[in-house]
């Protein structure tokens, strides 16, 4: 399914055209993964980029750094988004830093995964909780007063939320919050033409996957994505695209939706 020649880890071959040119977007969850990828590929399309991470400071230097090495601009910020008064902090980061905010991506994301639901501990049923769903609140709250008619909400799910994971009780139901929410967004602000919508993603190689699941199951790396109709993981490259036509301000009777991009796992009527 992928271009065997498109590289995956720093959109070098992305063929940009000029869409996003003179837009700011806030990406959380930015310094790796699908956001990095989102991140790198709004600058390739000429966006400025702010990015929002927490304790990854290597990972967010090297995706401004590579935003840089293609002429783009980003600067980044670290900060818990769980607490609210961060969420402000970025925003201010964000037009301090380029006066302006056109398209919000909320990407942050949180998993632990226990195999049975009587092992559920409370902190990690919270924190998953805050870091999905209470921190889209948040900075969609705190961002919204400095948007303008035409500007994009983009929110990361999960195939989790629409088929469920045995072994992800918790992060399904937050992402299944991310969802319901997303919808209510798009219908209290479609008038105000800022549309919200977002993508679904299936099992995509990040370093996520082996922080949360290294411990649980031996081996993930060989197993991981291979029941899919595809036969493997998608990488976070070739989620780019997605993000750039939901933040393209020419598409604009678009609200409310998700893309789900899964190698043919779930596929929505």
């Amino acid at each position: 399914m992928a271009d065997v020649e498109f590289d995956n880890t720093d959109l070098r071959d992305y063929k940009a055209g000029g869409i996003l040119e003179g837009k700011v977007a806030i990406v959380t969850g930015g310094s790796s993964g699908i956001g990095q990828a989102a991140a790198i590929a709004f600058a390739k399309e000429g966006a400025k980029v702010v990015i929002g991470f927490l304790g990854d400071e290597e990972g967010a230097l090297k995706t401004i750094q590579l935003i840089e090495s293609y002429g783009g601009k980003a600067v980044a910020q670290s900060g818990d988004l769980r607490e609210a008064e961060n969420s402000s902090r970025l925003v201010q980061f964000a037009l301090d830093s380029f006066g302006q905010i056109d398209i919000l991506v909320n990407n942050a994301g949180y998993q632990y995964p226990e195999t049975s639901p009587l092992d559920l501990k409370d902190e990690n049923i919270l924190k998953t909780f805050e870091i999905k769903a209470f921190a889209m609140l948040y900075l969609t709250r705190a961002v919204l007063p400095h948007m303008k008619k035409g500007s994009r909400i983009i929110n990361t799910a999960s195939i989790n939320a629409y088929r469920g994971h045995s072994d992800l009780i918790d992060y399904s139901g937050a992402n299944g919050a991310i969802v319901s929410m997303t919808r209510s967004l798009a219908r209290r602000l479609v008038r105000e033409e800022i549309a919200v919508n977002g993508i679904a993603p299936g099992p995509i190689w990040t370093p996520l996957i082996p922080e949360t699941f290294g411990a649980l199951y031996d081996n993930i790396g060989e197993g991981f994505g291979k029941d899919v109709p595809a036969g493997r993981p998608g990488q976070p490259y070739e989620l780019a695209k997605a993000f750039v036509f939901l933040a393209d301000p020419q598409n604009s009777y678009m609200t409310g939706q998700f893309l789900h991009i899964n190698g043919g796992d779930y596929m929505s009527s």
